[in-house]
């Protein structure tokens, strides 16, 4: 069916968001001639997305260190890392209507050095953010040709961040891309036993999708077996009971690292991907001494 969203019926978008979500809607149409999709789902929470644009606004629109091409820029490298092709390709379009180069968009090896240099940080805030440090950000800032001032820093992280966070939202809603926006029908989130595993091809029928119910579904006959042992076994502590659902969750949803990337990964997202294998890894090892992690007071 058509519509913005995967799991939610426009129908229940529309009827739902109420007086106050459709007059923003109509609001962000009469400005911009367009309202994408994550707005439009945003819309069924009205005083989130009222804040939401306002974010937006401040981040892309409003006078900064940074010109406006390279905040859309970042924003594709961000989008990218979490293999998101929804917002890879919506910033990619912006990019070009605020004037950035399009030679840019052949890949990172296409940029200046200077937004190359934030591909470390990026992915480290994207998979492992625990694991930086201030030589990270000793060496942007670092005096030179291609280094970055505090108020330019500051400002692609906070980009880094935010689109880091709405890759997210883009995945648990099933944003699906505008008829303009040349990405495929690929928005869905990296399965969870692979690191670097691309978005499925189709949103509802791609094995991506499948695997991820297939694994909820385990789950759930692992606590309902768990949940009648628990009766049987009236001779087991409530403390051992929930030890042993701690473990069966664990075991079901652990990362495995991933070595390879799989080549049918879009290439409008691996162009803009260094060292694609990084990922996620989980720091709380049990029975192990904890990495250190990064406290900012």
């Amino acid at each position: 069916a058509k519509g913005p969203s995967t799991f939610i019926p426009l129908g229940e978008i529309l009827q739902e968001g109420g007086e106050s979500s459709l007059h923003q809607l109509l609001e962000a149409f009469a400005s911009a001639g367009r309202v994408d999709h994550v707005a439009m789902v945003m819309g069924l929470h009205p005083q989130y997305l009222s804040s939401f644009w306002k974010t937006q606004y401040l981040l892309l629109r409003m006078d900064g260190p940074l010109p406006y091409h390279k905040r859309h820029y970042i924003a594709i490298m961000a989008a990218a890392r979490h293999r998101c092709s929804y917002l890879v390709g919506l910033h990619m379009g912006e990019f070009l209507q605020v004037g950035g180069n399009p030679a840019w968009l052949q890949g990172l090896h296409c940029a200046p050095q200077k937004l190359r240099n934030l591909n470390e940080i990026n992915k480290l805030l994207a998979h492992r953010p625990w694991l930086i440090t201030k030589e990270h950000i000793e060496a942007l800032l670092k005096p030179g040709e291609d280094s970055w001032s505090l108020a330019e820093l500051v400002q692609a992280l906070v980009l880094l961040t935010h689109y880091h966070s709405l890759a997210s939202f883009v995945f648990g809603c099933g944003i699906k891309p505008e008829e303009d926006q040349d990405v495929g029908n690929s928005c869905w989130p990296p399965s969870p036993h692979s690191d670097s595993s691309p978005a499925s091809e189709d949103s509802m029928g791609g094995s991506g999708g499948t695997d991820a119910m297939q694994e909820v579904e385990v789950l759930m006959e692992r606590m309902k077996l768990l949940q009648e042992n628990q009766r049987e076994e009236e001779g087991v502590t409530q403390e051992e009971m929930a030890t042993r659902f701690e473990l069966e969750k664990t075991e079901s949803l652990l990362v495995p690292s991933s070595d390879i990337l799989d080549p049918s990964l879009q290439s409008n997202i691996r162009c803009f991907l260094e060292d694609p294998e990084f990922g996620y890894k989980d720091f709380t090892r049990r029975g192990e001494q904890a990495p250190p992690t990064f406290r900012a007071q």
